[in-house]
């Protein structure tokens, strides 16, 4: 596998959605999705497909005292999730928040990005939390495993694991230091692989290699 900046799995430099740096957007107002101000705050970002996994979130979630998570998505599983949810007593800690237009704003509200997808080929929502200074709890799939130094700049938990997620996002919840340091990480490998310069440069190296073959 080609490890280079930006080229997870060999497949090329980022897409160019992530080439800018997040904005500096107002973080959500959590009164208004009914979320207290002092509550550890978990974010789930993708499509309510079985693929990104929702179901492990919600069960780890009843090994998480007091967070409350904010599930930003539509899709088909939206029914069997809200009854899971129901199911698990959980329910009166998730907020469904279906199709949004401003992911920015959400992420800066948040206290921890919950990733647990089991098929991920690229990871973008490990890139967008890191942009925007949230750390990352995120199952081993494809994408974020090929991103993710586990421990340096987010950690890693097995797919479908709801124990090992729910650990892993209360040992970040717990330890301000640890945070900080995965956030100053994924900042850093945000400018250094995925801002515009870097991008530019890999693609001028990536045609250079072409033209030296």
């Amino acid at each position: 596998m080609d490890r280079r900046p930006g080229l997870a799995g060999g497949q090329g430099p980022p897409h160019p959605q992530l080439r800018r740096r997040a904005p500096e957007t107002a973080p959500a107002e959590r009164a208004a999705l009914n979320t207290p101000a002092d509550a550890p705050l978990l974010l789930s970002m993708g499509r309510l497909h079985d693929a990104k996994a929702h179901d492990v979130t919600l069960q780890a979630l009843t090994q998480i005292p007091d967070a409350v998570l904010w599930i930003a998505g539509v899709g088909p599983q939206e029914a069997k999730l809200k009854a899971m949810a129901a199911a698990l007593g959980v329910a009166d800690r998730v907020r469904f928040l279906g199709w949004r237009t401003d992911a920015s704003a959400l992420y800066r509200a948040a206290d921890v990005c919950v990733f647990p997808s089991r098929y991920e080929p690229l990871g973008n929502v490990v890139i967008q939390a890191w942009a925007h200074g949230l750390p990352v709890v995120a199952a081993a799939s494809q994408g974020p495993a090929a991103l993710i130094a586990d421990g340096e700049d987010g950690l890693l938990v097995p797919v479908d694991e709801a124990d090992a997620l729910a650990e892993a996002t209360r040992r970040l919840l717990a330890d301000p230091m640890l945070r900080i340091r995965l956030v100053q990480n994924g900042s850093d490998r945000v400018e250094a692989e995925f801002s515009e310069a870097a991008v530019v440069a890999q693609w001028r190296s990536l045609f250079s290699d072409y033209g030296a073959a």
